[in-house]
């Protein structure tokens, strides 16, 4: 998983057709919101994710990954950046509809070049890094709080900001989200956590695996202004966001076999200022526009597709080191 986690894993049929509302966020004469409410909730986060514009913005994130290997102290291993770009639609019935591309690359912290192999200190070995790309989000935000519904069919999904959920009567949970105010600016705490079955099985990717089950987690804290959030002729409000995740070591760093057990710890600051590509560090979009030149350009429909996460994409991607029996 990368910068922008698996937030809508609803799938969509190519089928579905979708009204969408005349006005997404203008001409309104009320323009203060109720974060009591679901829908102004919905709008909110629509605004501060993604646009509502015509065009999608782009946001970026940048920042260092630890590896913890028991009481060692933490030990930064390699750079992690990238950037997505999304766009947001208000929907007849108040829901929001989503669409974005996302890269994530790893980089040398010293020179910010990205980087194509890696020399892993824990078992000596060079090994190919794999850069995560997604070019299918695609998904709906309701009045519900979602829950990620991540592996196999039998692994339990996870609530969204399960520590600030607000649970009805009815055992339903209603897309209200935690924000704070502090003088002009709004802050938003955003969690997932998982944990559910490995794509990449230790019978097909004995060195990459790390073993049956994975628990990856991410963490945001968003800050926007409150004007901008309101202005219902703003069709996207800028943040900054301190981000961290937790998690497995990436397959990537064949890891499976070293007998070490420890963790991924990484500490990224994301932002978007409604300033295009110039939001995007400079050395991750030469290395864009050469290698992977669609990520830049728009999406082009609002139909099917869903995240998936770094796993995911290396079990689809990476033949397996062992031949199925």
């Amino acid at each position: 998983m990368s910068h922008i986690p698996n937030l809508l894993r609803r799938l969509l049929s190519k089928n579905d057709k979708y009204q969408f509302a005349e006005a997404n966020h203008g001409n309104q004469q009320n323009t203060q919101l109720d974060f009591t409410k679901p829908q102004d909730n919905l709008y909110a986060f629509g605004k501060l994710w993604a646009t509502y514009d015509s065009k999608p913005v782009f946001s970026a994130f940048h920042g260092i990954m630890f590896g913890v290997v028991g009481s060692e102290r933490a030990r930064p291993l390699f750079g992690y950046c990238g950037f997505g770009q999304f766009q947001a639609k208000q929907l007849a019935t108040g829901n929001i509809r989503l669409r974005g591309k996302e890269t994530g690359y790893f980089y040398d912290p010293a020179s910010g070049d990205i980087l194509r192999d890696w020399l892993n200190p824990y078992t000596g070995k060079r090994v190919a890094v794999y850069n995560f790309l997604n070019d299918r989000i695609r998904g709906e935000l309701t009045p519900a709080m979602p829950s990620f519904a991540m592996g196999e069919a039998d692994d339990a999904p996870t609530l969204m900001n399960e520590a600030t959920a607000i649970q009805n009567p009815d055992g339903s949970f209603p897309f209200i989200l935690p924000w704070q105010r502090y003088a002009q600016n709004l802050t938003l705490e955003w969690d997932y956590t998982h944990r559910y079955r490995n794509p990449v099985s230790a019978d097909l990717w004995p060195e990459a695996s790390t073993g049956p089950y994975i628990n990856p987690s991410e963490h945001f804290t968003f800050s926007t202004p409150l004007a901008e959030i309101e202005d219902r002729d703003t069709p996207s409000a800028s943040f900054n966001c301190g981000f961290s995740r937790i998690s497995p070591w990436w397959p990537w760093m064949k890891m499976g076999k070293s007998g070490i057990d420890g963790v991924l710890f990484g500490r990224m600051n994301s932002h978007k200022s409604n300033s295009g590509l110039a939001d995007i560090p400079r050395k991750v979009l030469d290395f864009t526009e050469r290698h992977h030149p669609e990520y830049l350009e728009p999406c082009t429909d609002w139909d099917s597709g869903h995240p998936i996460g770094t796993w995911e994409a290396y079990a689809r991607d990476v033949p397996p080191e062992v031949a199925p029996a």
